[in-house]
C-alpha cells in the first residue's frame, strides 16, 4: 500500500452511526493527550497520544485487526490524520479520520461531551 494513499474521512454522525451499529466490533483510537482525555472523551476509545508513540509504535500493529474496521479520532482532525496515515503505512486497509474530531462530536453528536 502507498504511504500516500487518500485519506479516508468520515462524519461524526457517521461514526455515531457505526457505534450505534457494531460497536463491539470496531477499533476506536484515540490520540489525544492524556490531559485531553480527562478532560472529554468518548466511552469505546482506547488512548494513544501521539506524543507517547515510542511507547505503543513497536505493540499496536500487532494488537489490532490490520482489517479492522478502524476509527480515529482527536481534537480537531489533525494529528487523527497523521496516525491513519501511520496506520495505512503499518498495512492497515480500513481506516478512517474522523473529521472535526471530538470539538465536532460534541457540537454535533452528544452535547454532554465537554469541549475545551
Amino acid at each position: 500500500m502507498s504511504p500516500d494513499r487518500t485519506l479516508t474521512e468520515v462524519s461524526v454522525e457517521t461514526l455515531a452511526t457505526r457505534m450505534a451499529e457494531a460497536a463491539e466490533s470496531l477499533q476506536l483510537l484515540d490520540v489525544r493527550e492524556p490531559s485531553e482525555l480527562a478532560i472529554a472523551s468518548i466511552p469505546g476509545f482506547q488512548a494513544f497520544p501521539l506524543s507517547q508513540a515510542e511507547s505503543w509504535v513497536a505493540t499496536l500493529p500487532s494488537q489490532l485487526n490490520h482489517d479492522g474496521e478502524t476509527y480515529v479520532i482527536c481534537h480537531h482532525g489533525m494529528r487523527s490524520a497523521q496516525m491513519c496515515q501511520w496506520l495505512a503505512q503499518q498495512g492497515f486497509t480500513n481506516v478512517n479520520n474522523v473529521r472535526g474530531g471530538i470539538d465536532a462530536y460534541s457540537q454535533l453528536v452528544d452535547p454532554s461531551v465537554p469541549r475545551y
